[in-house]
């Protein structure tokens, strides 16, 4: 874990080395407001985006007292292993706990347990590094994923598979810029062909761009990322005004499904890949954002529809309300444009 790294919100990061003595080093990085909200301290600094040392070492110790109380390395059986005394230190706009476990009073598989954050919200990840190197095997823990054996493969190829496509389905519903963005490509949708050609134009697209910038072939930084995306909502939005053309939308969906693509990138960047899988999570991970894509507009069509039918003078030739799409249109417009703002001026 390299000192200085950046911290994410709601993820935590591990590091835990099993020695030849049976002896367990573990290190938990976690960003420093996550630290304040769990231990109740006040070690981070908002404005500048980083924690403060003289605070770190003043409010330590309710900080080390939460992690100690969410991990733990046991043997296979439960039987804990004997912790040392743990420190914590400043690490830029995080913190890591450091401490080490003797288990070698503990026989068979050595298991490591963490319920860092995702005690406290289920969406929250940890991940976890096992062994030594930029290259080492990882595992991704959850609320439902809590332990990875050490003396054992770290997770199979189907637990990763699962894994990862829930995180994908999970990271299009919440992530609420998407979501705004396919509502205002098919809001003037009303037949399936143009609907399924604007979601697979976009799912290509994003595909090709989140395989590419995943594996490091293409990077764009976060910074141009994120305000193209919020750049990209406002523009489609905007567009409903002066065209319903739905049939040729494909073309403006895949362009900037290009650009969408290197923001799930960042996501998936930022939870990591497993060396041992990268290929499987990184497919399953996709396939998980177009789940959920799919799910979202065959909800928001359908609604449409529906609205349609029951706002519709003459119910026999139901037409789309016009008031209804630019109010919507409206709306997400101004969401673009104050997420293309933050986003540019917090960059």
């Amino acid at each position: 874990m390299a000192a200085g790294q950046a911290h994410q919100v709601n993820l935590s990061t591990a590091r835990v080395t099993l020695s030849a003595d049976r002896s367990v080093s573990v290190e938990v990085g976690l960003k420093g407001s996550d630290a304040d909200r769990l231990a109740g301290t006040a070690i981070f600094d908002a404005g500048r985006d980083q924690v403060d040392p003289a605070r770190v070492t003043a409010m330590a110790g309710p900080i080390i007292a939460y992690v100690t109380a969410h991990v733990a390395v046991t043997g296979a059986a439960g039987k804990a292993c004997a912790p040392g005394t743990a420190e914590l230190v400043p690490d830029g706009d995080g913190v890591i706990f450091r401490n080490h476990f003797s288990c070698r009073d503990v026989g068979g598989d050595i298991v490591y347990r963490s319920t860092v954050l995702t005690d406290a919200d289920p969406a929250a990840r940890q991940v976890v590094l096992i062994g030594e190197g930029d290259d080492a095997p990882q595992a991704l823990l959850d609320a439902a994923n809590t332990d990875v054996t050490l003396s054992a493969p770290a997770s199979s190829l189907l637990s990763t598979l699962e894994r990862y496509l829930l995180t994908g389905i999970e990271h299009i519903f919440l992530g609420y810029d998407h979501i705004a963005f396919l509502v205002a490509v098919v809001l003037w949708a009303r037949r399936l062909v143009p609907v399924i050609k604007v979601v697979t134009a976009f799912t290509v697209a994003h595909s090709i761009t989140l395989s590419l910038a995943t594996l490091n072939v293409v990077v764009i930084p976060s910074a141009i990322v994120e305000p193209a995306i919020a750049a990209s909502i406002a523009y489609v939005a905007m567009e409903n005004f002066f065209t319903r053309n739905i049939d040729n939308r494909w073309r403006i969906t895949f362009a900037f499904g290009l650009v969408h693509g290197f923001g799930f990138a960042g996501a998936l960047r930022a939870i990591g890949l497993p060396t041992n899988a990268v290929i499987t999570a990184l497919a399953a991970f996709n396939i998980g954002v177009e789940v959920g894509q799919v799910v979202i507009v065959s909800i928001v069509v359908p609604t449409l529809i529906v609205l349609d039918r029951l706002m519709a003078i003459d119910k026999t030739k139901p037409v789309r309300a016009i008031a209804l799409v630019y109010a919507l249109s409206a709306v997400i417009t101004v969401l673009g444009s104050y997420w293309f703002l933050t986003r540019v001026f917090d960059a």
